[in-house]
């Protein structure tokens, strides 16, 4: 019997998303002066106000506030009207220097001996039902929202958008686990009070049918342009639309519910599909394997799937804190592997190819760039591996130009050396 799949996404105003960024770009700046900097930043937001938490070890100092105005402002949020803005809202800070106790697990002299910054389980997923090794549901549903935040962006159709906004995308698979349909799609916008009635009051009801055609006949559309015939031919006229289901969302962004950093670790990373050993990303440095080491064993899965050794592989590495080498490895092809070899099997081969010790990791990602705040939007996998110039500025430093490579972990550069190991 066949069955539904949802996965959600949210945009780079949701509140959470806010926290996410600016916890990022602080990253950022660290490592753009001081590549050794070890960073845990969290961010809180609500109305009015941004609070900057967490430990950070390095030699450089920087204004933590000019680097969160900035980013609330790119996002969007530049009006008073919307409760929160870049200009006005008050940033508090509360940085304190990482514990020596964690230090002392993780620095080594031999820079490959570096401890794991943390204890856990970190997993990485692929599927070949997209080009991009990502399941259709959220990939959709990330599209979706990027898509709309282009829109907004443009300013010459659905003016009234503000940043805030959700999707949310169910698809219909067979028995044997191939995407058939699209279901279900649900758009919820922030939105300006846009249409007033006689006496001065909102036409909620106006103003919700006409959002609810633009996201219809002008994102809808845009959004198809943009993928392949594989994911096309999952769009058929039986959609059912859900768009802004409670009827109006004027109140929406850090004013409409506060922001917390790593908040949508599910967002962030595979839709739900897969699993997830429950540590976010944004604000935390490469040492940290939470993030390191989401981000290798999702460069493992994509390759190997890619190179046919299965149609849909979780990968799963486990730390101890202070310990180079992984705990243990772990891998699942859900019965649709296409080799001549059990799971565990696997696993074992991968331990064998891959050195998973975080410093390798960094070191073969090329974890140490400035290269985090375009993750923190909009998801961490599935994007395009690209290099790009960033410019970083500083009162207390000379002004930067450097070519960063984002996404590295989305390269195909594993695949030759996979199908020859595995005889594909």
């Amino acid at each position: 019997m066949s069955y539904l799949f949802t996965s959600e996404s949210v945009s780079e105003g949701h509140p959470d998303k806010v926290s996410d960024q600016i916890s990022d770009a602080l990253l950022d700046q660290f490592l753009a002066y001081d590549t050794k900097a070890h960073c845990a930043i969290e961010t809180f937001c609500t109305t009015g106000q941004v609070v900057i938490m967490g430990e950070v070890r390095s030699e450089e100092y920087v204004d933590l506030q000019t680097i969160a105005r900035k980013t609330i402002k790119k996002i969007g949020y530049t009006k008073s009207e919307y409760q929160f803005d870049g200009d006005s809202c008050g940033v508090l800070t509360a940085i304190h220097e990482q514990s020596d106790d964690i230090n002392r697990g993780v620095s080594r002299e031999e820079d490959l001996d570096q401890g794991a910054g943390d204890q856990g389980m970190m997993f990485g997923y692929a599927t070949n039902e997209t080009d991009n090794y990502m399941p259709v549901s959220l990939d959709l549903a990330q599209l979706i929202m990027r898509t709309l935040a282009d829109i907004r962006r443009e300013g010459k159709v659905m003016t009234y958008l503000r940043p805030d906004s959700k999707s949310q995308v169910t698809v219909e698979y067979s028995d044997d686990d191939i995407p058939q349909r699209i279901d279900t799609i649900v758009v919820s916008t922030q939105h300006d009070d846009f249409i007033k009635n006689a006496d001065g009051t909102d036409n909620d009801e106006a103003m919700l049918q006409k959002i609810r055609e633009d996201v219809i006949n002008i994102l809808i559309p845009r959004v198809k342009e943009q993928i392949g015939e594989k994911v096309l031919r999952l769009f058929n006229g039986d959609i059912k639309y859900f768009v802004n289901p409670t009827g109006k969302f004027v109140i929406g962004g850090p004013h409409g519910d506060t922001g917390l950093t790593g908040r949508k670790i599910i967002v962030d990373t595979y839709g739900g599909k897969g699993a997830h050993g429950g540590g976010a990303f944004s604000g935390k440095d490469s040492s940290k394997v939470d993030r390191s080491a989401a981000y290798a064993t999702r460069h493992i899965a994509k390759n190997m799937v890619a190179a046919g050794v299965a149609d849909e592989m979780l990968v799963q590495v486990s730390y101890a804190i202070g310990v180079a080498e992984p705990v243990s490895v772990y891998v699942n092809t859900y019965g649709r592997s296409h080799v001549e070899m059990s799971d565990g099997e696997i696993a074992k081969k991968i331990s064998e190819m891959f050195d998973l010790r975080p410093k390798a990791i960094e070191q073969q990602l090329k974890l140490r760039q400035p290269m985090y705040l375009e993750t923190a939007a909009y998801g961490h996998m599935g994007r395009k591996p690209e290099t790009v110039k960033k410019t970083f500025t500083s009162r207390y430093h000379e002004t930067k130009t450097i070519d960063v490579e984002l996404f590295t972990w989305e390269k195909l550069d594993l695949v030759d050396k996979i199908k020859k190991e595995f005889g594909l």
